[in-house]
């Protein structure tokens, strides 16, 4: 094989390599759009992956019918790869942002968001067939590696050979390598790296938006480079023809613009991705609301290892339901897609989850309190006044950190880590259950809602089995719930997973507050405490101030025998129950 053929070869394949990282790293990025946009990471993923592989086998199969130059098929499909992949992540953006008519179908929705993946997989599945065709022409696989490389690879490959013929029938190849080995090899590799870089480098460091771009621009680059390599050396009305035509010059132009416009927004990736995903997420709280009852106001975001953080204040309307809150602002903070904190209803929120079940137990340091979660430390805020001793576990220590210094969230905690009887560990709740022997007087869930599969573990049967172990002999768990009145489903499926972890007895309550001022108090949110046996009354008269002071709403607070439905299975670690999740 001549230089110049080899350093054709050698090209096509590097471009091989290009357009896989980029095909497969649309994907993830797809994925993760799915999921922040619709939860369930699982069921994103798989779906995502498996629409792909089938459009990518589609396109495979049509490949033969694309006639011309397959330069130029090639160079068409990179610069549409470049425009719809993009132009689909902002679809879905749109789809998941804009306030829908109630006509239309879910399903169409469904169907429409993960139209960008079978397109970017259609498109990525005419560009093995050419490169391959490509290779085949320009030379084939023999002799692309220099002689002292070829001597080293074939030394390799023999020693390789070796090995398979212990499992098969095996022996080194005399014929030069085909095209297709060498381009299927190189797709392979230029996959791995496209999940590698993106899960290590892109998404981490870039985010989805900028992310996104980087891909465009990439295929964008791409298809100029095989502009370059092809059109110069192919003559006007030669057996070939040229790359550049009178009826693709207009194609080149939008080459041009979207390759240049891809790298502007990679150059301002921060602005690009700051202001896309504030107004995407302004839009977001609005539509949690009735039209035009909110104005949202992104205050600022980071991401996290583990979840988006995002502050912003949202300030009523009038319209709607409330028009007497019109004009009222408040800050709140979001954790992913779920609030976790807004000014009207911290307080509440606490008083539930801390001072109701602490009425159960003495104020002091022999109270052994365990908090799972909580990384915003006002609940151990809560805990500080009781003087108990408190072992905090909560995976994600960027949170806690950004909790510490943030002056939102310090008005809440007043720097409650600094509690000279707090014992916070950076950990996955479950693991830390599985490996300490404590015992604990009152253990508090402070943990998101069980909106995506990632949170599945959390609502587990196993989960729970450790809490129960790792109780005291009269001791609690007290978990904020979700009303069972309006997510019956996944009320069935949580209590029957509690139930099977072992606990027999719960005890529903509500945390209360005049939310808006108007002399009445109303119910805010909703709590069980949870006991693997009998454990004592409640008396409202001997509980918290917090308590004493509603002591006419807990008066009947009492220990209830957990029900168990039939026909609804438990969710387990190894047998999830998606029924469990609930869409917000």
């Amino acid at each position: 094989m001549s230089r110049t053929a080899r350093t054709e070869v050698f090209a096509l394949l590097a471009l091989t390599f290009v357009v896989s990282f980029c095909s497969f790293a649309y994907e993830f990025v797809y994925s993760e759009l799915l999921t922040v946009m619709y939860g369930g990471t699982v069921t994103q993923y798989v779906i995502t992956i498996g629409l792909y592989f089938v459009s990518l086998g589609v396109g495979a199969a049509l490949s033969d019918d694309l006639t011309g130059e397959r330069a130029s098929n090639l160079f068409r499909t990179e610069v549409y790869l470049a425009l719809v992949a993009p132009a689909g992540f902002l679809l879905i953006v749109a789809l998941n942002s804009v306030r829908l008519p109630q006509a239309v179908p879910a399903e169409l929705v469904w169907a429409v968001a993960r139209s960008p993946v079978v397109a970017v997989g259609f498109l990525s599945g005419f560009e093995l067939p050419l490169l391959t065709r490509m290779v085949d022409e320009t030379g084939g696989g023999s002799a692309v590696l220099p002689p002292a490389v070829t001597h080293a690879a074939e030394s390799l490959h023999r020693g390789v050979v070796r090995v398979l013929g212990v499992f098969w029938h095996a022996e080194p190849a005399t014929d030069a390598r085909s095209g297709l080995s060498l381009v299927l090899a190189m797709d392979y590799v230029g996959g791995l790296a496209g999940a590698v870089v993106y899960a290590q480098v892109l998404y981490p460091g870039l985010g989805l938006i900028p992310t996104v771009f980087v891909l465009a621009l990439l295929n964008g680059l791409a298809a100029l480079a095989l502009l370059g390599g092809y059109s110069t050396r192919w003559s006007v009305g030669g057996a070939r023809g040229r790359l550049v035509s009178r009826e693709s010059a207009t194609l080149v132009v939008v080459c041009l613009l979207v390759t240049a416009s891809c790298g502007v927004a990679v150059a301002n990736s921060s602005a690009v991705d700051r202001e896309l995903s504030e107004l995407y997420l302004e839009q977001q709280v609005e539509n949690d609301y009735p039209p035009g009852a909110m104005d949202a106001e992104v205050l600022g975001q980071r991401t996290t290892p583990y979840q988006h953080v995002v502050e912003y204040e949202r300030t009523w309307t009038g319209a709607g339901p409330n028009p007497h809150f019109a004009g009222e602002t408040e800050r709140c903070l979001r954790l992913g897609g779920a609030v976790q904190l807004c000014e009207s209803w911290a307080d509440p929120y606490h008083q539930g989850l801390v001072d109701v079940p602490m009425s159960r137990f003495a104020h002091s340091p022999e109270t052994d309190v365990l908090v799972i979660g909580g990384g915003d430390f006002v609940a151990v805020d809560a805990l500080r006044e009781y003087d108990v001793s408190v072992d905090q576990v909560d995976l994600d220590a960027a949170f806690m950190s950004y909790a510490r210094e943030d002056r939102f969230l310090s008005r809440w905690h007043e720097d409650a880590y600094e509690y000279d009887r707090l014992n916070t560990t950076v950990d996955d709740g479950y693991a830390f259950l599985s490996e300490t022997e404590k015992r604990y007087d009152l253990v508090l869930l402070d943990i998101p809602g069980a909106t995506d599969d990632d949170l599945l573990p959390l609502y587990s049967t196993e989960f729970y089995g450790s809490l129960r172990d790792n109780l005291s002999p009269d001791g609690v768990v007290a978990v904020w719930v979700y009303d069972e009145n309006a997510y019956a489903q996944h009320n069935k499926a949580f209590v029957n997973t509690v139930g099977d972890a072992g606990f027999t007895q719960y005890a529903p309550y509500w945390a209360w507050a005049d939310v808006d001022a108007d002399g009445t108090e109303e119910r805010v949110e909703r709590f069980y405490l949870l006991a693997p046996g009998d454990r004592s009354a409640f008396d409202a008269e001997e509980g918290t101030a917090y308590v004493r002071q509603h002591r006419d709403r807990y008066r009947d607070l009492r220990w209830r025998e957990l029900p168990r439905y039939n026909g609804v299975e438990v969710n387990s670690i190894f047998d999830p129950n998606y029924d469990v999740l609930i869409d917000t």
